[in-house]
């Protein structure tokens, strides 16, 4: 039995960059196409792979800057035969451009009633199409902030999909009411949730399944575990401006080497890990018993490595 894998890129514009007081140019620049390693080269990689993903692309910027860099995003996306899905971080509907960040609204979803958020998820579909993209199916709430009110807001926004929970990030911000280590499509509250895979990397914690959080040994073994445990679903997270360095400024080639392999694994095991679009609808095989992979002491300590590697030298600025 194939396991069908969702590849999800968040694709949002940097609110530490607008906080930094960067031009508006250089703002999109580094959010959308850091160092030559952004939106582009994700697109390119994935169409030399074969492989289909989900850009979330959160359209609330445009109430600030406009809908044209939105739309040019959005553009590109889907000229490259990939989808567009609604992404959310409601701190920027109360956001002003030349400020350094001094006005804001409140920062996670889980902050806003129930009829906020549905007024929140209502603009933004309504931007996002207004920047070109189709109406959305599936929705992923920035930083993973939702709870079971943001699930009943986006079935009454007629929204079919959800894949903000993230037991890694629970109890704050990520609040669905579901357990921690849920990590197999799931159907709550009238929509299909489909949450971040996770690993357990030391007894008792948990890590999501993300190329800026993971080796490629970890993410190997995670699909190897999928595979064998025949498991629902295999859900993953990058952003477009985690293949450079915090600054935007250059490339960190540790996650631009480690996207460049997930894809070529990826493409080596179509057949068993078909990757999805959300707007195919896929049926999707809901209440099964996924398990996060066990933890690994050696392969922990590669990553660690790793990671020490990425922050001392990788994400340097140049």
């Amino acid at each position: 039995m194939s396991v069908p894998v969702f590849l999800t890129v968040d694709t949002e514009l940097m609110w530490r960059h607008h906080a930094a007081r960067l031009s508006v140019d250089e703002l999109f620049a580094r959010s959308f196409e850091p160092a030559g390693v952004g939106i582009a080269h994700m697109l390119a990689t994935l169409a030399r792979t074969g492989l289909k993903a989900c850009f979330f692309v959160d359209p609330m910027p445009a109430l600030v800057f406009g809908l044209d860099p939105i739309r040019r995003v959005v553009e590109a996306i889907l000229q490259a035969g990939q989808e567009v899905q609604l992404h959310l971080h409601p701190n920027w509907s109360g956001a002003a451009a030349d400020d350094g960040g001094a006005s804001y609204s409140r920062f996670q979803m889980v902050e806003y009633s129930h009829d906020d958020q549905s007024d929140l998820i209502a603009g933004g579909i309504d931007l996002l199409v207004a920047a070109g993209a189709p109406r959305p199916v599936a929705f992923r709430a920035g930083s993973y902030s939702a709870n079971d009110d943001t699930l009943r807001a986006l079935v009454r926004n007629g929204i079919a999909y959800d894949s903000s929970h993230n037991g890694s990030e629970h109890p704050w911000p990520s609040q669905i009411d579901l357990p921690v280590r849920q990590i197999a499509p799931v159907e709550r509250l009238g929509i299909v949730e489909v949450p971040v895979t996770l690993i357990e990397e030391r007894p008792g914690h948990l890590r999501n399944f993300q190329v800026c959080a993971l080796s490629l040994g970890e993410m190997r073994a995670a699909l190897d575990h999928a595979v064998a445990r025949e498991h629902a679903a295999v859900t993953i997270v990058t952003h477009g401006f985690e293949l450079a360095n915090r600054t935007g400024t250059r490339p960190n080639a540790v996650h631009v080497r480690r996207f460049e392999a997930l894809c070529a694994l990826l493409a080596a095991r179509a057949d068993a890990m078909p990757t999805q679009h959300f707007a195919d609808l896929p049926a999707l095989r809901t209440g099964h018993a996924d398990t996060p992979l066990s933890p690994d002491p050696l392969r922990t300590r590669w990553r660690q490595a790793e990671q020490l590697w990425s922050n001392l030298v990788a994400e340097r600025a140049a």
